[in-house]
């Protein structure tokens, strides 16, 4: 008999401490969407009773090639809570990450609630309040980052911490053919643009909205939104200086704390 959504996001949770474990097949199917949401979201109710405030929400899976080598059609999205962002310029402690690797993205803040079940990238664009050049450090609780579609959805979107740039309004920027830099201790480690966003970050960004408005959980004003990689991620070692330039955003970055 498969083992139940609970033990799964009991599983996942030991893991952040204890240590990566295998892929969660006893329990769901790699594309078992459904199955995969009710693990993050038990793990969420614990988090929230735990003390821990939702921030907003992670969009992952932007990339064709990467959703067609997970054998699925549609992003995915996480939690983002208040305590996984680190400033810009700041440290990502070496203890906090089991298997870190960085992407660069687009963040927006939104400015109202978004309701609509048919959100559009330009309804996103009139609800947003602020855009950001972000790194995502993403993880993984999957030993080796041997994932399913299923596993980094029950996983939090493999999610672990963000980092934010300066505020830009959204009016005048160029979110399509922008480019991205993403720089590790001073040499060039992705390229990426815009448009690598499932076409455009706000397309993520309202597919976000409609997905969760659907589900009665719809973005709030105040909402963080990583809308998703511009480019290839990038693992992380420790004492890693990382740098994302995105054009228009400017410039964020953190250190990666050397091991201790």
């Amino acid at each position: 008999m498969p083992v139940s959504h609970r033990e799964l996001a009991d599983r996942l949770r030991a893991a952040y401490d204890a240590g990566a474990v295998a892929p969660l097949r006893d329990g769901l199917e790699p594309t078992d969407a459904s199955g995969a949401y009710a693990v993050q979201a038990i793990n969420t109710q614990v988090w929230q009773s735990e003390g821990r405030r939702i921030a907003g929400r992670k969009i992952g899976l932007t990339a064709q090639a990467v959703q067609t080598q997970l054998g699925v059609d549609q992003p995915d999205f996480g939690v983002l809570f208040a305590d996984m962002e680190i400033a810009n310029g700041g440290v990502l402690p070496f203890g906090k990450v089991l298997q870190p690797k960085a992407e660069a993205e687009i963040a927006l803040i939104l400015g109202n609630d978004v309701m609509d079940p048919g959100a559009t990238a330009e309804t996103i664009a009139a609800a947003t309040d602020r855009a950001f050049a972000a790194i995502e450090i993403v993880d993984s609780r999957i030993a080796d980052w041997k994932i399913s579609f299923a596993d980094t959805v029950a996983d939090n979107g493999s999610s672990a911490f963000y980092v934010l740039g300066d505020a830009k309004p959204l009016n005048g920027l160029d979110l399509y053919s922008c480019g991205m830099v993403l720089e590790v201790n001073g040499q060039v480690a992705s390229l990426g643009a815009g448009a690598a966003c499932l076409g455009h970050p706000l397309n993520a960004a309202a597919w976000l909205a409609r997905t969760l408005a659907a589900l009665g959980e719809p973005l709030r004003a105040g909402d963080v939104v990583l809308t998703g990689a511009l480019g290839p991620m990038v693992a992380l070692n420790p004492g890693d200086e990382v740098k994302a330039i995105v054009g228009g955003l400017g410039s964020v970055g953190f250190r990666f704390e050397e091991k201790k």
